[in-house]
């Protein structure tokens, strides 16, 4: 197991679980077992919260086939059987990428960025649902990462290397950067995850103190959107909150993948955790600040339109979606 000052400030432990879990690369290898998935015919959703509109902007689906190591700490028949029992399948998942666009004012400022053209085929579709959403890559004044896993970040750049948001501002949680860009820890991290470094390296160097911005996860990043510290899917994995006129949003980022199994089952740990003590005690504690303060809750993986209500169901929660 992973203790959080593995996490923090070590390298061993954490880089040699993270190199048999790393997300992109599973799912892109796996993913054209089962055939292509369902694309999402319309790709972008909006809400209303107070004086502030959310957007809901998905960037793609893969699929990947539902193996016993999934989930790391049930069996794979009770896996398969919390899927069958929602109508879903049991030999593979769909894995959905969703990103936020937060309109407040004039403000224009996106939560996570997707793929961009760095992704497999049934990724990418970020911009194209924002254009159609009535915005241009050029209204982000502001992108805010939750963690560096690629599929959150790979979005900021281009395969060319071009910034997708060219006049945004990128904001990124202090703790999360240090671990990701620790030179030491790369060099001594197992030749697996040499390239989850060097994506990090390549979305990250050569951004001017104007470009990018580090920012301690509980601190105010944007009026009416504050950071939330929900460390242990990565070591600085941060969630953000979003307020107007007494209405309130989580982005949950990857609090839960697959909510339909780790919702109702917050214990469980997904293989893509680091360190699954650390997730399952930040997931139980942001579920139940949902609940209680009533907020609208929106997750990455979430199935489309991606956010909706969390509510007690059990010993865990369920994620209705909005209508």
């Amino acid at each position: 197991m992973i203790s959080r000052r593995d996490l923090l400030i070590g390298g061993g432990a954490a880089a040699a679980t993270y190199a048999a879990t790393s997300f992109f690369p599973l799912i892109a290898q796996n993913a054209p077992s089962f055939g292509a998935p369902s694309v999402v015919q319309v790709g972008f959703r909006k809400q209303k919260l107070g004086d502030m509109e959310i957007v809901a902007l998905n960037d793609g689906v893969l699929r990947r086939p539902l193996a016993a190591e999934f989930v790391k700490n049930a069996p794979l028949d009770q896996v398969q059987a919390l899927l069958k029992s929602q109508n879903l399948p049991t030999e593979y998942i769909d894995i959905p990428f969703t990103a936020f666009l937060i309109v407040a004012g004039n403000r224009r400022i996106l939560m996570d960025t997707g793929f961009a053209d760095n992704g497999p085929a049934t990724t990418g579709r970020l911009m194209a649902n924002l254009n159609a959403a009535g915005f241009k890559a050029e209204d982000i004044d502001t992108v805010v990462i939750s963690h560096y896993h690629g599929d959150h970040i790979n979005g900021v750049r281009n395969k060319a290397g071009q910034l997708v948001f060219p006049k945004a501002k990128i904001m990124v949680p202090a703790p999360e950067h240090a671990f990701w860009m620790d030179d030491a820890r790369m060099n001594a991290a197992p030749e697996a995850m040499k390239g989850a470094f060097g994506a990090v390296r390549r979305v990250f160097t050569g951004l001017s103190a104007d470009q990018l911005t580090q920012f301690q996860p509980g601190a105010e990043i944007a009026p009416g959107i504050t950071s939330v510290a929900a460390f242990g899917h990565t070591p600085g994995h941060t969630l953000f909150t979003v307020q107007s006129k007494g209405e309130k949003f989580a982005f949950v980022a990857d609090l839960t993948n697959i909510p339909q199994l780790f919702a109702r089952n917050p214990d469980w740990a997904v293989q893509f955790d680091m360190d699954a003590d650390a997730a399952r005690a930040s997931r139980r504690k942001v579920f139940e600040m949902i609940v209680n303060e009533k907020m609208m809750a929106g997750g990455y993986h979430f199935p489309f339109p991606a956010f909706g209500k969390i509510e007690p169901l059990g010993t865990g929660y369920d994620f209705k979606p909005v209508a």
